[in-house]
């Protein structure tokens, strides 16, 4: 029993239900906060960020995806592309804005 109790202490942070992405044609809006995420950001100071808020990502592939798209991350519902050095599109459901990879 106390192997179990230890194990369950080793669980990562649960996800932020207090944060919500709104994606937009210019990148994400982040509510409540009234910050933004937008495109042209660097993967390096967006993947970390929501992965402390929201849990960590999903990595998916790459086929189907635009040249240049070097990386395509979900959390949840949203996924978000990359360039190697840009924020260059999102997709959640049938809605998607900027590079994004097909399905």
């Amino acid at each position: 029993m106390l192997f179990l109790t230890a194990c369950a202490q080793a669980t990562p942070e649960p996800v932020r239900p207090d944060i919500q992405l709104i994606p937009d044609a210019g990148g994400l809006a982040v509510a409540p906060s009234g910050l933004r995420i937008d495109f042209g950001r660097s993967p390096r100071g967006v993947v970390p960020v929501l992965d402390k808020a929201l849990g960590a990502h999903q990595v998916l592939s790459l086929g189907g995806c635009p040249d240049g798209v070097t990386q395509n991350v979900a959390w949840g519902d949203i996924t978000l592309t990359f360039s190697r050095e840009r924020f260059v599109g999102w997709r959640q459901g049938s809605r998607s804005q900027g590079q994004v990879c097909g399905l």
